[in-house]
């Protein structure tokens, strides 16, 4: 399966966690995680995507990862070492995240963008009306900002695994949760008076840990199940490839099960963080009505509120948007390293070409989505309903197309024709325990696949 001598590797436990937590933890846990509790029933929906954590995550994350160490090989070429007729997961994969890097660069570079005005105490004019309308539709500083973004990311893979992807997350993930803490605490401090009505963080915060079942509905609860399954589908890194590339770095004297386990405790307590620094402060200033989807709450919502704060709102919109940033660092880390990774392994490409040709894909493509906004702009209406300019097409074909289809064709392989033990006996390999070895072969052979079907069929708008 591969020499594993030869091969780059992360120098420990560690290092694996945190740089694959890092991954995990990327936008969609800060900016989607909390609209959509807030939106499903508070607690209700923290229940749910908890309980889906514990199964249909813990099911897929094991797979991959445990797939990346067997094989000692990238997305691009492990399937084809388990079974040499499914090899076109191994190109989906890898296409997966050769779609996300670029508008993920232009994103990052939005957030870079907020954190250097917040930085420079001109936060309040993040805050006017169509700012980030005005931002965007640039033609020159959306390509920059997404250019030095991306140079970060590639200077980091440059460096390799253990200098570069293990060191950098062994920086940026504790800092990360700090920044997350202490906001996330200042939140809960918060208090208004408007109108009369007395409004704090800590009302908010029940928003989010309370369920509300006032109006839930049989098709409702569905609708909830399918979100957080939506939501925990992005938010562990599965079906780009990553968790393989990572998987495929883990020494064998690692605890794969201990391992996973720490992984998804750290992903799901960021994202429930994520939801304390936000619900609360949303809610004191806006009330619930003031969440909102995707790049509005961050980058129109969040602004008003940090300017409405005085002062102290200068310096917590700093420190949000400099977690922000650390968060999309660490997962565009791991989005590129999926595909030089599997340049060097298919094609037999040094490090150093690898990255050099990713890159210069990246950054073409990467203008083409800023330039989306402008010079590039049109309106198209997605299957599912929603209205789509390039972003949202890439982020709709890879996401809600392709990463479906990914994980089923990994259920079906490990599940009916590979056998789940090629999973288990690489988390039990050394002696060490899988915990949930009978709820991963019933999850893996029938639970998932029908799970992430019922996930694309919705994706398609058929659901």
């Amino acid at each position: 399966m591969g020499d594993q001598s030869k091969r780059n590797s992360f120098t420990g436990s560690i290092g694996f966690i945190l740089s694959a937590a890092g991954s995990a933890v990327g936008l969609g846990n800060i900016w989607r995680f909390p609209y959509l509790a807030a939106r499903n029933g508070g607690g209700l929906f923290l229940l749910i995507y908890i309980l889906l954590a514990l199964t249909f995550g813990y099911t897929l994350l094991t797979t991959e990862i445990a797939i990346g160490r067997r094989t000692r090989q990238s997305p691009l070429t492990a399937y084809r070492r388990v079974d040499r007729r499914m090899g076109w997961i191994g190109i989906f994969a890898c296409v997966v995240p050769a779609i996300i890097l670029p508008y993920y660069c232009a994103i990052g570079g939005w957030v870079l963008k907020y954190f250097l005005v917040f930085l420079t105490g001109h936060g309040t004019e993040a805050a006017a009306d169509g700012y980030f309308s005005a931002f965007i539709s640039g033609q020159t500083e959306p390509i920059v900002m997404a250019g030095i973004f991306l140079a970060v990311t590639a200077l980091v893979i440059y460096r390799g695994v253990e200098r570069g992807i293990e060191a950098s997350s062994k920086v940026l993930m504790p800092l990360l949760l700090l920044l997350v803490i202490i906001i996330a605490v200042f939140s809960l401090t918060m208090k208004s008076d408007s109108a009369g009505e007395v409004r704090t963080g800590l009302q908010g915060l029940k928003i989010l840990v309370i369920p509300d079942l006032s109006s839930l509905t049989l098709s409702g609860l569905f609708g909830v199940i399918t979100e957080a399954m939506g939501q925990l589908f992005y938010s562990l890194s599965v079906a780009m490839g990553i968790m393989i590339a990572y998987g495929s770095y883990v020494s064998d004297d690692t605890d794969l099960g201990q391992s996973i386990n720490c992984i998804e405790i750290f992903d799901t307590l960021i994202a429930f963080l994520a939801g304390v620094m936000i619900i609360p402060a949303v809610y004191v200033f806006s009330g619930i009505e003031g969440m909102s989807a995707g790049p509005s709450l961050m980058f129109i919502t969040l602004p008003k509120l940090f300017a409405s704060m005085g002062r102290v709102g200068s310096v917590i919109g700093c420190l949000f948007f400099a977690m922000v940033l650390f968060a999309a660092l660490t997962s565009s880390v791991s989005i590129m390293e999926a595909v030089v990774s599997s340049f060097m392994d298919r094609f037999g490409m040094s490090r150093r070409r690898a990255f050099a040709t990713e890159t210069v894909i990246a950054a073409v493509a990467a203008v083409i989505v800023c330039l989306g906004y402008n010079v590039l702009y049109f309106n198209v209406t997605l299957p599912n309903g929603a209205s789509a300019q390039i972003l949202d097409i890439m982020d709709y074909v890879s996401n809600n197309i392709l990463m479906p289809v990914v994980s089923i064709g990994t259920c079906i392989l490990i599940g009916w024709m590979a056998g789940a033990d090629t999973v288990i006996s690489e988390v039990e390999k050394n002696g060490h325990v899988m915990g949930r070895k009978g709820l991963y072969r019933i999850m893996i052979r029938y639970v998932a696949p029908v799970l992430l079907s019922i996930l694309l069929l919705k994706s398609l708008g058929i659901l």
